[in-house]
């Protein structure tokens, strides 16, 4: 019976849901695009590319513990909308941006309302969800992100190879964004008492400290997403030839992320937190491997279904272990250090990434992806999965 009178997809949820989306449609629409704009538009070398790009995963980083902090100590809606709308404006200034110099500041700036915002939402969508359906509705809310990543680079490359318009890429992205801003603030959250200065400040109101080891494997797997993601365009053009599949890439690894999350739904409603980040764990791992072991078509789609699959089954089992993990009141602050793990890992890809492709080559770098997903399986496997179980606050997750 408590089933059908806590129903998952309620009115509030379904539009936390939405905004998720425009939030990350105007992110991923612009992505796998933006390498080759700076190298198009501005002459920029591949560590320039890197350097510039990892500016925004920086600054998301920075503002993450922070927000995490405003988000469990102040009015949640207000801190949404505030960040949502800084995060809507930013796209003015790629408009604005004359210069490499001025492009560089704009993006990197940009990350601080993202980081921010990204955490306000996700920490809306706990709020709004029964309790008895959090578990498996976090996983669930995963899949907004998930179908932005299958429609929006398609679209963004489509527009682009048609239009040869940058200018029209960065005004699409700024009214879906404002489109999202327009849905959450329609949200209505349940009431909540704020208390404030209850107990001095400490390190971990900003980062969880109890789930330390669950962030280090998350910046491994942020490292490797972070290279996939931003250097894949480049490397199928330039390495492999293929000069049109990107979108086609990032639409079979959101179909397999959705997939995931629709097959892994089960398990994660049964509390079978550790074994679902380990399938996914596993599945990546062989993505990654074929991605570059095997350069051909075949190689190339079939990595992004299996980096999808394994993904969609390990972020939303993280996430739920970290929360799992931290107090009722600290539950901005266990979004924000999943959050923060996954900028640490991506910034460092993007960054190091540009670098060894600089120097080394593209498959050089992506050969780096692989080793350092494999460290974080074997970390996982050694000693994450006894240390979530020790600290775990959940009787009904394992």
């Amino acid at each position: 019976m408590e089933q059908t009178q806590e129903r998952l997809w309620n009115r509030n949820y379904c539009k936390v849901m939405a905004a998720n989306f425009a939030l990350f449609f105007a992110f991923y629409l612009l992505t796998p695009l933006l390498p080759i704009y700076l190298s198009e538009h501005f002459g920029a070398t591949k560590d320039m590319i890197g350097l510039v790009l990892s500016g925004y995963s920086v600054t998301a980083l920075l503002f993450r513990p922070f927000s995490g902090y405003l988000v469990d100590s102040f009015p949640r809606k207000v801190v949404l909308m505030v960040t949502f709308c800084a995060f809507a404006i930013f796209f003015v200034g790629y408009l604005a941006a004359s210069t490499l110099l001025l492009f560089t500041i704009v993006r990197t700036l940009h990350g601080g309302p993202f980081g921010a915002l990204t955490v306000a939402n996700s920490t809306a969508a706990i709020d709004v969800l029964p309790s008895s359906r959090r578990t498996e509705g976090i996983g669930y809310y995963g899949l907004s992100n998930n179908l932005s990543m299958a429609i929006a680079p398609t679209i963004g490359i489509f527009i682009y190879r048609y239009s040869n318009s940058f200018e029209l890429l960065f005004w699409l992205a700024l009214l879906i964004a404002f489109a999202g801003l327009a849905v959450d603030s329609t949200v209505v959250f349940p009431q909540r008492d704020i208390v404030r200065n209850r107990a001095k400040l400490s390190l971990d109101r900003f980062f969880l400290l109890k789930g330390w080891l669950l962030g280090l494997n998350m910046v491994a797997f942020g490292f490797s997403f972070g290279v996939l993601s931003n250097y894949l365009a480049i490397y199928g053009k330039d390495v492999m030839g293929i000069t049109s599949g990107t979108g086609t890439y990032f639409m079979l690894c959101a179909v397999g992320l959705m997939l995931s999350r629709l097959q892994g739904s089960k398990a994660l409603r049964q509390g079978r937190l550790t074994s679902n980040a380990g399938q996914g764990m596993l599945l990546s791992l062989v993505g990654y491997t074929l991605f570059i072991l095997l350069p051909t078509p075949v190689g190339y789609y079939a990595s992004a279904l299996l980096i999808g699959l394994g993904n969609g089954h390990m972020w939303p089992a993280f996430q739920n272990m970290t929360i799992n993990v931290a107090r009722n009141n600290q539950r901005g602050t266990a979004n924000s250090t999943i959050l923060i793990s996954w900028d640490i890992g991506m910034g460092l890809g993007i960054l190091l990434g540009g670098v060894i492709a600089e120097h080394l080559g593209y498959v050089a770098a992506f050969w780096t992806v692989v080793l350092v997903n494999a460290l974080g399986v074997a970390t996982y496997f050694l000693f994450t999965k006894a240390f979530f179980l020790r600290r775990n606050l959940n009787p009904t997750v394992r």
